[in-house]
Formats: structure tokens, sequence, C-alpha cells
């Protein structure tokens, strides 16, 4: 995986938090881009089981 890296500043700053971060995925190959998405996707769905959320409902065709 790319090297991790750490921005530091002294003040918030959405620009660079933003470049920052674009910077990192770029330097992902697409595999490993999809690994994050993927590993991501289970992640969220994991905290919203916990916390209540069911799997959506199958939609059913009316005869």
């Amino acid at each position: 995986m790319a090297p991790a890296g750490v921005l530091k500043l002294d003040e918030p700053d959405p620009d660079r938090e933003l470049e920052f971060e674009l910077a990192w995925l770029r330097s992902l190959t697409t595999r490993e881009r999809f690994d994050l998405m993927f590993r991501k996707s289970r992640e969220i769905a994991e905290v919203m089981l916990k916390h209540g959320h069911r799997k959506p409902v199958e939609v059913t065709k009316r005869s």
C-alpha cells in the first residue's frame, strides 16, 4: 500500500486537507482503491447493523 503521511496544519484548512487526501488516493493503485472501497463499505454495513439498521427488504413482484 502507499506510504502513510501525516498532514500537520496550524489552523484548519479544508482546501489543503482535500488536496492531501486526493494526493494520497492518487498514489494508490486501482486495485488498492477498490480494496479500500470494499473494506469501507463492509465497515459501514457492520456499523449500521450494530446500531439497529437492518438490511433492506427484498422487492417482491406482485402478480
